[in-house]
């Protein structure tokens, strides 16, 4: 049963644009129906994590207010990490999910679980998950994919 899901940031939980204002202030902008899937899993017993290789004061605040504490930001080595919150929650990776979009996801797609990618993901991250989502980053992958993430967590009881 999954207990933990790890999400990406960019390409993602956003449609992967990185979007600057005349003041240098980064813009993002997230699915609402992906917010809402977050909050399902939550209210569901699922931890959920995210971890991104950038770091963005708009990400902290965002899934803050949707109720999600596990939040890294400028992440290099995201294994290291995984491993290192696997300990915390004391987690096998069968229980763990995880959903990336590029190269630098991969192996940590490879170790958990299960594994997702939006639709327009890195071909070779499409390949090496169990599950690819109809939609692209940032346009509603993350709801589908905790959306069946939760149906099998119910049929499995």
């Amino acid at each position: 049963m999954i207990k933990a899901l790890i999400l990406d940031v960019d390409g993602v939980l956003t449609d992967g644009t990185i979007t600057y204002d005349i003041f240098g202030r980064e813009l993002k902008s997230f699915n609402v129906k992906d917010g809402y899937g977050i909050v399902r899993a939550l209210n569901t017993g699922i931890e959920v994590i995210l971890i991104s290789g950038r770091f963005s004061s708009i990400v902290e605040k965002r899934f803050r207010e949707l109720g999600v504490t596990r939040i890294y930001q400028g992440v290099s080595d995201k294994l290291s990490l995984y491993q290192e919150v696997k300990r915390e929650l004391s987690l096998n990776d069968a229980q763990i999910a995880a959903m990336g979009d590029d190269l630098p996801d991969l192996p940590l797609l490879k170790r958990v679980g299960v594994s997702g990618a939006p639709k327009d993901a890195v071909p070779e991250v499409k390949v090496a998950v169990n599950f690819v989502s109809r939609y692209p980053g940032g346009k509603g992958a993350v709801r589908e994919f905790i959306d069946y993430l939760i149906k099998e967590r119910v049929d499995e009881t």
